[in-house]
């Protein structure tokens, strides 16, 4: 706007100076001397700007109102310019990236509360994103597609989310988004690029040590590369998935519990999964089957392989398994379970309608690549489904929300399957066909100022005694305790009896309103009070003072009169 602004200055300028040169006319038609400086700026400015008093302090002559004519359509050419500049500015992709980068960066700077920074929005990352905002949870979101960005916007979320459409390998853009500020709880590289997840994993760990990460990858090398790098929690849906298919064949109560707490909150309740043993059908020997053949065959399952690139080996054949033709060769017939696990969508529901209509009593595990398909998916309704975004989202969202259930899931691996289907059958009744919410909280100063203080003045009180409704504290919470850490000591599903003290740590699973409860619980001292105590009353000064005259002043009228003594009863 430089450059307009100085042509409507010079216009102006000319204007004036011009008025105050050329001669006037009095009334009787005389030459009167020119305009003061300070009469041809007050025309001139309302003759610009159209607002027209009409000839002021008096009337012009000719040879003013000929000026007056040249400066009116000068004015006008240089308005146009400047408001014609002005609307291109405006539509200028730099000047709207620099207001959107401006009031980005205002609203990080604005957050009070503790929020996550999730680099990405795709799949995986929009499914994170809407998990956090059910529950609450503040976050930032970089995005390198401006559409996604867009779409973001368009969500009806509960809180205004910042985010920016911006690179986000880039450090700069990392810190813009508020890598360093004091609220920030976590980084999740989401992006569908691993070479980009491992970039940021780097700079978050370069540029803010303290801040946890977790990354997701699909690859060996690259998950070296991040380990190397400290990087917190490195998610690899290949090999997790994997993990899973072979625990629900190994230990099914055990995969069906971490498969409840892991799970998205408040969703409804996955399915029972209960694959067989026997012999099997892979279809797709990339990553994903190499990383499928390693797990399944250590669990005595014996697999034959199905790929267009197949080694020249036994119970290998050539082809991707959409021909009944391959499907026969390999023994579908005898078979007990088929994957396919190609990287092609419509390939891998071929292969599973195909290999179903020849074998009727398989076990169908199918991946799913691309979440436009899930109407697909869900119409073919498979007995397991592979969906690498929400295998990220759901582990990230779990580890993030809950830092403690990753040592309640390394204590699980030691209980047998009678401990874990006891277990299963607590959470499955906890919230009525959705799956529960797995937080943990502190008895610190900063997550439960109330409970920590009464602890640290030696007011004890039990598990049971707090993990009470505080709207009827005679009902008991609607909660599991899983785990309580004090001291680097770990005791599994403590009973109501156990004594807390300041510092412990405690591992949840409840509805989302429990969780709510509960917290209000440990940090407001009245509420506390009630919990423990059953007294009602507020915390407020003037409540207190009213409280307290009151009760001197009954406590006067019930005292005995001045004066009375016992002849005066006698009498």
């Amino acid at each position: 706007m430089r450059a307009p602004i100085i042509v409507l200055i010079v216009i102006y300028a000319i204007a004036v100076i011009g008025l105050t040169l050329v001669p006037g006319v009095d009334a009787e038609g005389k030459i009167a001397p020119p305009l003061s400086f300070f009469h041809a700026f007050y025309f001139v400015s309302y003759t610009a700007t159209t607002i027209g008093f009409g000839e002021i302090p008096g009337a012009f002559s000719d040879a003013q109102r000929l000026w007056v004519t040249i400066c009116i359509y000068l004015t006008v050419v240089g308005w146009s310019y400047s408001v014609v500049t002005l609307i291109a500015l405006l539509q200028d992709k730099g000047f709207q990236n620099t207001l959107t980068t401006n009031r980005f960066a205002w609203r990080v700077r604005r957050i009070k509360e503790p929020f996550y920074l999730v680099c990405g929005c795709g799949e995986t990352g929009n499914l994170i994103c809407r998990t956090f905002d059910r529950i609450n949870q503040a976050f930032v979101v970089i995005e390198k597609d401006d559409l996604r960005v867009q779409e973001l916007d368009l969500q009806d979320f509960k809180t205004d989310t910042p985010a920016l459409s911006a690179d986000a390998t880039q450090p700069d853009n990392l810190l813009l988004a508020g890598l360093k500020h004091p609220k920030c709880r976590g980084v999740l590289a989401a992006t569908n690029d691993e070479e980009s997840n491992l970039a940021i994993a780097i700079a978050a760990r370069l540029l803010n040590p303290g801040v946890p990460v977790i990354a997701r990858a699909r690859s060996a090398s690259i998950a070296a590369n991040m380990a190397s790098f400290g990087t917190d929690h490195i998610i690899n849906p290949f090999e997790r998935f994997a993990e899973h298919l072979a625990m629900a064949v190994a230990a099914p109560e055990r995969f069906r519990l971490i498969e409840l707490l892991t799970s998205l909150p408040e969703t409804p309740i996955p399915e029972i999964h209960r694959p067989p043993g026997g012999r099997w059908i892979l279809c797709g020997y990339g990553r994903f089957g190499h990383a499928l053949a390693n797990r399944l065959q250590a669990t005595g399952i014996h697999l034959t392989i199905i790929d267009p690139k197949a080694p020249d080996a036994d119970h290998t054949f050539a082809g991707d398994g959409t021909e009944a033709n391959t499907l026969t060769q390999a023994g579908i017939a005898e078979a007990s379970g088929i994957i396919a696990g190609t990287d092609n969508d419509v390939n891998n529901l071929s292969i599973a309608v195909t290999a179903h209509e020849l074998n009727p009593k398989l076990f169908v595990v199918v991946r799913q690549n691309h979440s436009g398909n899930s109407a697909l998916f869900e119409a073919y309704d498979a007995d397991f489904t592979m969906v690498h975004s929400q295998i990220v989202a759901q582990e990230s969202v779990a580890i993030l929300t809950a830092p403690l259930l990753a040592r309640f899931l390394e204590k699980l691996r030691e209980q047998d399957e009678v401990w874990s289907h006891g277990l299963v059958e607590r959470l499955q009744a906890l919230c009525g066909g959705l799956t529960p919410v797995v937080w943990d909280i502190r008895l610190n100063i900063s997550e439960a100022p109330a409970a920590y203080k009464a602890l640290m003045h030696d007011k004890k009180f039990s598990l049971g005694e707090i993990l009470r409704d505080g709207t009827d504290r005679s009902l008991p919470l609607n909660a599991i305790t899983l785990l309580i850490e004090r001291n680097s000591q770990l005791f599994l599903l403590p009973d109501d009896e156990f004594m807390l003290i300041a510092g412990d740590q405690l591992l949840l699973a409840s509805p989302l309103a429990a969780q709510r409860n509960f917290e209000f619980t440990v940090r407001n001292a009245n509420e506390l009070d009630y919990v423990l105590c059953g007294r009602e009353e507020s915390g407020s000064w003037l409540w207190r003072r009213l409280s307290g005259a009151k009760a001197a002043k009954i406590e006067a009228c019930s005292a005995p009169r001045g004066g009375s003594n016992d002849d005066d009863h006698q009498v």
